[in-house]
């Protein structure tokens, strides 16, 4: 499946994606970014989210970076 593929379906079903699978295809998402401080930034985030145990914090931290899924697949549509 592609990188596009995956972003699409997570978006479709977010709600019922783990946080895990949500920070792996953000971890994919992350070079695509043009600018290197997007790129730091975005790394960062994960990075936090990465160090935290409930499951239920991490879904909420991952829920505040959705506009990295919508950002990807719409650059995608332009190519």
């Amino acid at each position: 499946m592609s990188l596009r593929d995956e972003v699409s379906q997570i978006l479709n079903d977010f709600d019922n994606t783990s946080s895990d699978k949500l920070l792996e295809i953000l971890t994919q998402i992350q070079p695509h970014l043009k600018s290197d401080i997007t790129q730091n930034y975005l790394h960062g985030k994960i990075q936090v989210i990465l160090g935290i145990n409930d499951d239920t914090e991490k879904k909420k931290l991952c829920k505040n970076l959705k506009p990295y899924f919508d950002w990807y697949l719409q650059g995608t549509q332009l190519n």
